[in-house]
């Protein structure tokens, strides 16, 4: 066996502890704003969905980059290995740096675009905080390019201490920020840019540590092969349509939101804050999974990246079911910390409950099978099912419940587990199917 239960939980605990931290610094952003009042955590909660929609463009390169790394080190090319690393971080950069750019022009020209509907204070707050959170996109793209080798090695550890030294830095930013200079949005914006900046360079020096089993080095960064960039393209262009228009259908979606009025848009960012611990076992599986399924397609083993996708789906259903119970009995205690009016939290917390029971069923299937196809190769086919699920079910069915039939927010939250439903019954089909075994990737 390529990763015994111990190497899975060396791997994966890192990797949970990472998402509890994302997801502290996204409640802690949304806590401490809110004392800057309902335009100021809807402006930030608007941006964070443009700002979703961007990161994972940029994740999807990523994992293209991470599944062809794997299979190369599943197949012990461990030369081939280090040049993908470089070429990753090359048009990585790349990638983030034109973000940046097209960003800083058309900041007011993108945010007009999603949300031209809402008041001119929320429209001020969302313009302050993109442009300055868009100045870390290359810094993001660098850091991720690190963790991304560190996680084909299995050395998640390292990737957490990292990420807990970079929250840190943020929290400890925003408190500062928020409650020492009063600078509301501007206050929880620079520590992100500071932080990631900070990360950024953290990772790049470990990664070109020389104990490392893939390193990076100078020149496959500055050099440009066609072919393993290709390869890597290969994955990362359809994950990255799906990704980008799963997202987009996300920023689409909060534009809609947007039309409901401060107090849903506001209800909106406090759910978002929150309901994602229940799923924060699924992200740390979306992350792990890429590797492992990478090193056994490269180790032409398709039995074993079958019996760990489902080892680590199994995992997240537990986790999942477990970790949404206790958030709901939590509830009363954590929407204390949001300075809001009683109507917006008890809103929050319906969306809340609803996004829990449909992530019980539906999340592991949705997202977790789905990185596994990727893995293998597959990403055409799970591109298709998530441009038209997103059309059909994220968009269209947002559109039917949220304002034909008048249910505001709750009917946007529907549509998003019909979304998750469509998402699952293909992803299931297909891997039963098997087709996945037959992908040649490298």
């Amino acid at each position: 066996m390529l990763y015994s239960n111990r190497d899975l939980k060396r791997m994966l605990i890192p990797l949970v502890i990472e998402q509890v931290l994302v997801m502290l610094v996204g409640m802690t952003d949304t806590v401490m704003v809110a004392n800057a009042g309902e335009a100021a955590v809807s402006g930030v909660a608007l941006v964070d969905m443009v700002n979703y929609l961007i990161i994972t463009v940029m994740a999807a390169l990523t994992t293209g980059g991470s599944v062809i790394i794997s299979q190369y080190a599943g197949s012990r090319q461990s030369e081939r290995a280090d040049r993908g690393a470089g070429q990753l971080m090359t048009i990585s950069v790349i990638l983030a740096a034109a973000i940046l750019a097209v960003c800083l022009v058309g900041c007011n020209t993108i945010l007009r675009l999603f949300f031209g509907m809402v008041e001119d204070d929320v429209m001020e707050a969302a313009q302050i905080y993109f442009l300055i959170t868009a100045c870390s996109y290359p810094f993001l793209a660098i850091y991720d390019t690190g963790t991304a080798l560190y996680r084909v090695m299995g050395k998640t550890r390292i990737t957490m201490y990292v990420a807990l030294a970079m929250n840190t830095l943020n929290i400890v930013g925003d408190f500062i920020g928020v409650f020492v200079f009063q600078a509301g949005v501007v206050g929880v914006a620079v520590p992100t840019l500071v932080s990631r900046m900070f990360a950024a360079v953290i990772m790049t020096v470990l990664a070109c540590g020389k104990q490392n089993d893939i390193r990076l080095e100078r020149q496959h960064v500055f050099v440009w092969d066609r072919d393993m960039i290709r390869r890597i393209l290969k994955i990362a262009v359809p994950s990255g349509v799906e990704n980008g228009l799963f997202a987009l259908g996300k920023v689409l979606v909060t534009s809609i939101v947007a039309g409901f009025g401060t107090l849903q848009i506001a209800a909106n960012g406090v759910a978002n804050s929150i309901d994602q611990i229940a799923v924060m076992v699924v992200n740390a599986n979306n992350l792990a999974i890429i590797p492992v399924v990478g090193r056994c397609i490269g180790s032409k083993d398709d039995m074993q990246a079958q019996q760990y996708t489902k080892k680590l789906m199994k995992v997240s259903y537990v986790f999942t079911a477990v970790l949404s119970v206790v958030i709901v009995a939590l509830l009363p205690v954590l929407l204390r910390l949001y300075n809001l009016s009683a109507d917006t939290l008890h809103l929050a917390a319906t969306l809340i409950i609803l996004h829990n029971l449909m992530a019980v069923i539906l999340h592991p299937t949705s997202f977790n099978l789905a990185n596994s196809l990727r893995a293998a190769g597959d990403a055409k086919f799970t591109m298709e099912v998530g441009i038209s699920s997103m059309i059909v079910f994220r968009l269209g069915s947002a559109v039917l419940f949220g304002k034909i039939l008048h249910l505001g927010v709750l009917g946007v939250w529907i549509a998003m587990g019909l979304d998750w439903l469509a998402r699952s019954v293909a992803f299931v089909w297909r891997y039963k199917l098997g087709k996945w075994r037959n992908i040649n990737t490298i």
